[in-house]
């Protein structure tokens, strides 16, 4: 699962510091189903098939020149993914390479030279996954074991050649290229007809990552992983000793150059010394803002966060997006202090925090033109109607709180990349996918780039337009939700709860930027034509609703408190107008996964099926990974407690209370949910004398990544939901 796009690294473990711990979320035939009996009348049948809407093209990684007038993107269609390029002020659209297969091969990390003139990528791998595996995803199953390679774009003549096997590109001003390869950093150079060969630049001992430049070229700022402990290394040539930036038993991160290249601004966060961290009460994780001279390595203290749950590091879209901004007098960081995730400016040397982006809303995805005096970012905010479940683009400079709004209506807005004197973007509506835009002047002459990518067949006509519902969980909570119900449904329907994964994820009133709740999103207008009404639960836990919502105390294996939104949303679903209220079921993946898994075990009598995708079944089996096996140190904390309050919180546990059919989906070169946990779960399913199908896609990560894979999952979901539930159109 993407957490989101360049984010992407955090996948569906999403380090919750500020709850103290990591959290890990997210074809053989079981006993067969036997379809339920239904009195509904026939649904008026729809001229598309689930084909049809899964063929939408689908950008990714949208990026800019920071001194240049190029943008790149990745078009992913049907699973074939090339990189595409434009440049200002035309944008004429130019494909730069020319991939064919559907091989699972993604394209990630588009890196554009200081000068313009070359853009680096990334292809294979799989930059979502929770840890680093040693060999590269393999979903096609191919005989030739598949390599993480950087290619290379010349942008003048817009032709894409293979450099070298690698990871994390970074350019530098005088052209030379570093990167990541067996967690050290090497170097290869651009150019097509360099006698020079690939080589290790430097040796350190930890892993390293995070690379940066500094502005003339000549150096080189790292995060050097130690495991309980990170330091920023600056490397010079190989004659001078590596300076370490004031080191400490800290994790340093987020190395960021002044534009002088005198300084070097990074963040810290506690090590992970000290007593056991309580894992059932939520504990602050403060971090500071340092700056350290990129010669001596000395740093002080620009900021230090308060030590309270919203002081913690932020743990939405971007982390800190630290950046020197209005030429080196100010930093610019996001944080939570109010509450929400907003933008604050600080002067370099110091001093109070100016809160640049006031309200209740959040700030996602964040871009900084080159001018340094103004900030460009998506947020959950406007002045229409359902805007909280909608992004929209604004302005604001990064020395006074005055945010001016770039986009607005009905459709979303994310991914902004400010180049030349505009603004490209991502652009979606509630029935058209997702395309790649650009912007004049404060969003004047808005035009979409690629709208011939959309196939002729895809059905956006007889898309429905979702509409925002709240409702109330037992706690008092308001939860928020998306209504999926087609207008002219006629008879009486079963109604199906989604669930999203994550579980930092919110759903949209349109298609979803990320590229797994795209796929969601298709399925469920899909369901939506064809004979069900469907919600999608924002239930807590997810972003989008302020701080205090995301991190609900007693979540996931620490008590599920946020299975009470999903009730509360079937228990809605159940009341709306035309939905048979003994025909609900349910699906959902990763930790959408586990919360269908729940929702079946503990109530059958409201959830009549359900399709689980990669869900974790019995929290208990990582608690010990996560914070040491028993035994690791004499102090234990609440591990003990929290053992059996993670294994009350899983699926596992109300076995013996799970009466309705599930239909269980994973690939087995999952990194994000242990395989471990499809197979415990179906053992006790048979012992239960549960109904259950079973589909294993051999060699397939997380967040699938063949088009192929996809097809064939929501095929099988939409198939067993139509078999479990007797909707009469198929």
């Amino acid at each position: 699962m993407r957490y989101h796009r360049s984010f992407v690294g955090f996948g569906d473990i999403a380090m919750y510091r500020s709850l103290a711990f990591v959290l890990a979320v997210l074809l053989t035939a079981g006993s067969a189903l036997s379809p339920m009996a239904s009195s509904a009348a026939p649904a008026p049948q729809v001229g598309f098939t689930l084909e049809q809407v899964l063929s939408y093209p689908f950008p990714q990684d949208l990026t800019a020149a920071h001194d240049g007038n190029y943008i790149a993107w990745v078009i992913n269609q049907d699973g074939v993914r090339n990189v595409w390029i434009a440049e200002a002020p035309g944008f004429a659209p130019r494909q730069v390479t020319h991939f064919s297969a559907d091989d699972g091969q993604e394209i990630t990390q588009l890196t554009f030279s200081p000068d313009g003139t070359q853009l680096v990528f990334v292809r294979g791998g799989d930059h979502d996954a929770n840890w680093p595996v040693k060999i590269a995803p393999d979903p096609a199953s191919s005989p030739v074991e598949p390599k993480v390679m950087i290619w290379s774009v010349d942008l003048r003549a817009g032709t894409s050649r293979k450099l070298t096997d690698g990871d994390g590109p970074a350019i530098s001003s005088g052209g030379e290229l570093a990167y990541i390869k067996d967690d050290q950093v090497w170097t290869a150079p651009l150019v097509a007809d360099s006698k020079s060969k690939p080589k290790q630049l430097f040796f350190d001992h930890g892993k390293d990552g995070d690379l940066h430049w500094s502005p003339d070229g000549k150096r080189l700022a790292f995060v050097s992983d130690r495991g309980d402990h990170a330091f920023i290394g600056v490397f010079t040539d190989d004659h001078t000793p590596i300076e370490y930036l004031a080191p400490s038993t800290g994790i340093d991160g987020d190395p960021r150059w002044s534009p002088n290249g005198t300084q070097i601004a990074f963040t810290r966060q506690p090590g992970h010394g000290g007593p056991p961290r309580p894992i059932l009460t939520q504990t602050p994780q403060p971090w500071s803002i340092r700056v350290a001279d990129a010669r001596t390595g000395e740093a002080h203290v620009v900021w230090q966060s308060p030590d309270t749950l919203v002081g913690s590091y932020p743990q939405t879209a971007g982390g800190s997006n630290l950046h020197w901004a209005d030429g080196g007098s100010r930093l610019v960081f996001l944080a939570d202090l109010d509450g929400w995730p907003h933008l604050y400016s600080i002067s370099a040397s110091g001093g109070t925090p100016l809160l640049l982006t006031p309200g209740d809303f959040m700030v996602e995805d964040v871009a900084f033109p080159r001018d340094g005096r103004s900030i460009v970012y998506s947020a959950n905010t406007g002045k229409t109607k359902g805007d909280i479940d909608r992004r929209h683009l604004f302005k604001v400079p990064v020395d006074r709180a005055q945010p001016v709004a770039l986009t607005s209506g009905n459709d979303i807005q994310t991914s902004p990349a400010p180049v030349a004197n505009t603004v490209a973007y991502v652009d979606a509506g509630s029935q058209r996918p997702p395309l790649v835009s650009v912007m004049g002047d404060q969003g004047r002459d808005s035009r979409l780039l690629q709208p011939g990518l959309i196939p002729k067949y895809f059905p956006t006509a007889q898309l429905v337009v979702p509409k925002l519902v709240t409702f109330t969980a037992a706690d008092g909570t308001v939860i928020h939700g998306q209504l999926f119900r087609s207008a002219d449904a006629g008879a009486v329907q079963p109604g199906v709860i989604f669930v999203h994964g994550g579980p930092p994820r919110q759903m949209l009133l349109g298609w979803h930027y990320m590229d797994y709740y795209s796929n969601s999103y298709a399925v469920n207008q899909y369901l939506a034509t064809h004979g069900f009404t469907v919600l999608s639960v924002d239930y807590r836990l997810g972003i989008g609703h302020g701080f205090a919502f995301q991190n609900p105390p007693h979540w996931g294996p620490t008590g599920a408190s946020e299975y009470q939104d999903v009730v509360a949303g079937a228990k809605f679903l159940q009341h709306v107008s035309g939905v048979d209220p003994a025909r609900i079921g349910i699906w959902g993946g990763s930790y959408g996964g586990y919360l269908t898994a729940l929702a079946l075990a503990r109530n059958s009598d409201i959830f009549k099926a359900g399709v689980d995708m990669h869900g974790i079944h019995d929290w208990s089996r990582d608690i010990g990974e996560w914070f040491g096996k028993p035994g690791s140190r004499y102090e234990q904390g609440d591990y003990k407690q929290a053992m059996k309050v993670a294994w009350e919180s899983s699926p596992d546990a109300d076995m013996a209370k799970w009466k309705s059919p599930v239909l269980l989906i994973q690939g087995d070169d999952d990194h994000n949910v242990h395989f471990l946990q499809m197979e415990d779960v179906v053992p006790r399913l048979k012992k239960h004398g549960v109904p259950f199908e079973e589909m294993v896609i051999p060699n397939e990560i997380h967040g699938f990544l063949r088009h192929a894979s996809w097809l064939k999952a929501d095929t099988a979901t939409v198939d067993f939901l139509q078999r479990e539930l007797g909707s009469p159109s198929r």
